[in-house]
């Protein structure tokens, strides 16, 4: 099975993760021009929605009630040094997203509990924490999202940006293993876009006993599947990258285990 799903020049979807290809983690990502519409529907999944770019109304209903964010973002680029806006809704939600101008969105999804009595919010730019991580030609540039500090029952959401010529999610790390409080399982997608777009990044998904052990060469706009195991990435001089990570598993927690063959590397 190839761990690379391949995105669409044309229409209203740019990718999709293929249905029943993980067991907890769903994702999508969409072009919308002004004036279009795209409904979406959490049935029994929590959902959290990226505005990668562009404006968007959204308005819908949930258990709890109804709900409408009128003009929200205000990024043109995922490449611009600003954080996204993004929504959550809790299970049972439905939403209609109108464009304002031409806008990307992503949609996370993972298995989520009518239990915790969550209802929809505006997650705002401002309540994202932002992070540098690493250091050289190993630095990259971290958003929070939807981190394991905030609410919600399965989902973790989170953006990185990448220099030209830089590695990331590097040294290799994993989250395969329900083994807390050293590791946690998590299922886990990247989606990615390169600033030049015509551009490409590299990407490898590895396990130990290598049973799983893929090298790809990454487009604008592809998404990579990690199951499980290391999943680091390298991004070629004169390209900058950007990817949306969505995770999920039994346990809300993220803690992750260092191949211990490139471990010497975080003493550097």
């Amino acid at each position: 099975m190839s761990l690379l799903v391949k995105s669409h020049a044309r229409g209203q979807t740019m990718v999709q993760l293929p249905q029943g290809e993980l067991e907890y983690v769903g994702f999508a990502a969409y072009r919308l021009s002004l004036g279009e519409s795209l409904p979406v529907s959490a049935g029994d999944q929590e959902l959290c929605l990226v505005l990668l770019s562009g404006r968007v109304d959204i308005k819908g209903e949930a258990p709890q009630g109804g709900f409408k964010w009128d003009n929200i973002g205000d990024r043109r680029s995922v490449f611009e040094d600003k954080s996204p806006f993004a929504a959550y809704l809790p299970p049972g939600s439905q939403a209609q997203i109108t464009a304002l101008s031409d806008v990307q969105i992503g949609v996370c999804a993972a298995p989520g509990s009518k239990d915790t009595g969550l209802g929809p919010r505006l997650i705002e730019p401002a309540s994202m924490k932002r992070s540098v991580r690493g250091k050289g030609a190993n630095t990259r540039y971290v958003c929070d999202i939807l981190p394991d500090t905030e609410p919600a029952h399965s989902l973790l959401v989170v953006e990185v940006r990448t220099p030209s010529g830089h590695s990331s999610s590097y040294p290799p790390h994993k989250h395969d293993t329900d083994d807390l409080p050293h590791q946690s399982f998590l299922e886990e997608t990247y989606y990615h876009q390169i600033n030049p777009p015509q551009g490409f990044v590299f990407q490898r998904v590895y396990t130990d006993d290598r049973s799983i052990d893929q090298a790809m060469a990454v487009e604008n706009s592809d998404l990579v599947v990690v199951p499980k195991g290391y999943h680091p990435v390298s991004v070629p001089y004169g390209y900058e990258s950007y990817y949306l990570n969505v995770m999920a598993g039994p346990k809300r927690v993220w803690q992750f285990h260092n191949d211990p063959q490139h471990a010497w590397l975080m003493d550097l």
